[in-house]
């Protein structure tokens, strides 16, 4: 295939001239050195097998600063501020490039300076994010690098021994360089009973025929969570677009199939498959493709009549930032989710390491900023080792230290935690063929598998001391080392201080654990960053969901005991198409309002502030008298009543705000409706 041509992205090749006197010499050019995404001290860990051929395609984004920062922040905060004059007046992405992007002649600049080279340019229509495509060839000669091949655990990639440098007056206005290094960093955030353990039970592992029982299905957890009302009330997502961002691709028949195997009437050919960068490749299950098919399985169940926009990026930093710029500058989408991240540990070790940048992180947030002064509301799955959510993360070793997710982090989404469901809201579950009783879990728990840890001779183990460090898995949550605690959650009883319960130690070392069987309960306090779950839902794959993929294989099409907050995020994002189209417009970035909600008399979430071993995160519990903990977040929510919350802060409907405009075909054209 040929290159793309991308209408209005400054592919103009340019004349130079000459100016001066010929013969004489220009002065030397000052250079700056700028900052990746992953950089190029992953080179000391991987093997080299020689330079890159020159004339390999090569993609690079270049992530620009945001300017007015602070004016965008007040923004953000006075567009979710009941009252407020600029409340739910959402910007167009032509609002948002012309206040808090980069100036024409900048972009302008810094397309002339790469296309000088050969290397062609797409400019998103936020102006803060330059996709180039070239050759590794032109990308050596206009970064001053040199392109290697290289492996490392199992994967071959092209990365580069030094930083890359450009003219200053090209590189002063860039925050990051992302795709110099195609290293794939991220992991779903999807999660399975041990499949040792599912080889036990009859009729659990996977079957295409009908979906296996012993799960919760759509309609279950509609229940629970009392969203039944709305689409009761006719309100099942018509008119909205939610948006799903993964690095993985999909068999475009899954879904159906799924919502089909459940009953779900949904609206025909709803899904459009955006191809990102090139896209994900092949759907294959150790690509992670069934974490796709969930997330659009479960946002589409809940919001049955609703588009659903999947942009499909390739798994490495470049394609990751691009496929959220994608979305958001598109502006096409109402609500938005992604299930997939990495641990703020490993970031801050591979920038120690010279192996990411500050701005990587950065990156994410920048564009989730954007989302919210659009009205578009983001969820992103918090992850699934608990407190410990670095544990497997770096690569050289296990981390045992207290961490939380990226991009899940960031101050501007809305951070999905996870729960544990009574089993006997579930009839014939998982453990009544275990030998496990429904007893273990009498109420909805923050999710955390040490209750699990008793019955450790089912999974094979020698003793309890001997399994639980091998056996992590909960919500993730806790405090973030990376961004400061938002405007929104000041204030808020239980952000500021916490309780926990110190099964394993230590907890802020690459070691190994010490197992203590009866912790007693501990406080401490804040350490002033981003508290993050913000909401969590059912999330155990014991108390789990079914997903329809067919990537587990001919006649195991049906997969059975998956769980993970890679379900809640999608699931929020239905939700919120909900409430969107009850409200009639966007309601914009959850946070704020919900965190306001929250500490109403008539607060629609169930906090969950039980202290002690029977409502945890493998650290993290609750603290009577609170409406958050970072176990929980603001708890589990009472959809009708978020929904009339939302319905009531204002007195019209909510405003999406002037229509943005259609974006030129670029590196994310659709391709398309998929589907029956």
């Amino acid at each position: 295939m040929g290159k793309k041509k991308y209408a209005g992205a400054l592919l103009a090749t340019l004349a130079t001239s000459m100016i001066g006197l010929q013969g004489m010499s220009a002065p030397p050019q000052q250079t700056v050195t700028l900052q990746q995404g992953i950089g190029p001290a992953v080179v000391p860990h991987a093997t080299v097998f020689g330079n890159t051929p020159a004339n390999t395609p090569v993609t690079v984004s270049i992530i620009l600063k945001t300017q007015n920062t602070a004016a965008l922040q007040q923004f953000i905060q006075n567009s979710t501020t009941p009252g407020n004059p600029q409340f739910h007046q959402f910007m167009s992405t032509a609002q948002f490039a012309q206040q808090f992007g980069q100036p024409q002649s900048v972009i302008q600049a810094i397309v002339n300076y790469f296309q000088s080279f050969g290397i062609t340019a797409y400019v998103y229509p936020n102006n803060l994010d330059i996709t180039l495509n070239g050759t590794a060839g032109e990308f050596d000669q206009a970064f001053s690098v040199n392109l290697e091949n290289m492996g490392l655990q199992g994967q071959n990639f092209h990365g580069v021994p030094g930083p890359p440098k450009v003219p200053a007056n090209v590189g002063s206005p860039i925050l990051a360089v992302l795709g110099l290094t195609n290293y794939s960093p991220f992991v779903s955030n999807a999660v399975r009973v041990p499949q040792s353990v599912l080889s036990k039970l009859p009729n659990r592992g996977s079957s295409s025929n009908t979906p296996p029982t012993g799960v919760v299905t759509p309609q279950q957890m509609e229940k629970l969570y009392n969203i039944t009302p709305l689409q009761s009330q006719g309100d099942e997502g018509q008119g909205e677009t939610i948006g799903i961002v993964t690095l993985a691709s999909v068999y475009p028949d899954d879904p159906y199939k799924f919502w089909q195997g459940y009953g779900i009437s949904v609206k025909p050919n709803r899904i459009n498959y955006i191809n990102v960068d090139g896209g994900s490749g092949a759907p294959s299950e150790a690509a992670g493709s069934s974490e796709t098919a969930l997330d659009i399985e479960q946002s589409g169940a809940i919001a049955p009549q609703a588009n659903i926009d999947v942009y499909e990026a390739p798994n490495t930093d470049y394609g990751f930032v691009d496929a959220f710029f994608n979305a958001i500058s598109s502006n096409q989408v109402d609500s938005l989710s992604a299930s997939w991240g990495e641990s703020e540990t490993i970031i801050n070790y591979l920038i120690q390491q010279g192996e990411e940048s500050p701005g990587y992180a950065q990156s994410f947030n920048e564009v989730f900023m954007e989302a919210a002064a659009q009205g578009i509301s983001t969820f992103i799955a918090a992850g699934d080792q608990g407190a410990y959510d670095a544990i497997n993360d770096t690569g050289y070793g296990t981390t045992t230290n207290l961490a939380v997710d990226d991009p899940a982090d960031s101050p501007y989404v809305t951070a999905a935690g996870g729960t544990t469901l009574p089993w006997s809201d579930i009839p014939n579950n998982f453990g009544s063929s275990l030998g496990i009783p429904d007893s273990v879990v009498t109420t909805q728990r923050a999710w955390g598998w040490d209750y699990l840890w008793p019955y450790y001779s089912i999974f094979g183990a020698s003793s309890e001391a001997s399994f639980a460090p091998n056996f992590i898995a909960g919500g993730g949550g806790g405090y973030s080392v990376i961004f400061s605690q938002p405007w929104y959650q000041n204030g808020v009883p239980g952000v500021s201080q916490y309780h926990a319960v110190p099964y394993l130690t230590p907890i802020d070392k690459d070691t190994s654990w010490s197992f203590n069987p009866n912790p007693s309960v501990i406080s401490g306090r804040s350490n002033g960053g981003r508290a993050m779950p913000d909401i969590a839902m059912n999330a155990d794959p014991f108390t789990g969901y079914n997903i329809y993929s067919t990537t587990f294989g001919a006649g195991q099409e049906w997969g059975s005991g998956w769980g993970g907050t890679s379900f809640v995020a999608p699931q929020l994002n239905g939700i919120a198409s909900l409430i969107d189209a009850k409200v009639g417009g966007r309601v914009g970035f959850w946070n704020p309002q919900v965190y306001q909600f929250a500490q109403q008399p008539n607060s629609p979430f169930t906090p969950m502030n039980a202290t002690g071993t029977s409502n945890d995160n493998l650290y993290y519990t609750g603290t009577a008298g609170t409406v958050w903990n970072p176990a929980t977040g603001l708890g589990y929510p009472n959809v009708a009543d978020l929904a009339q919350s939302f319905a009531s802060e204002s007195e019209g409907p909510a405003a999406t705000g002037p229509a943005a405009p259609t974006p030129p075909p670029g590196p994310g054209a659709p391709n398309g409706p998929a589907g029956p």
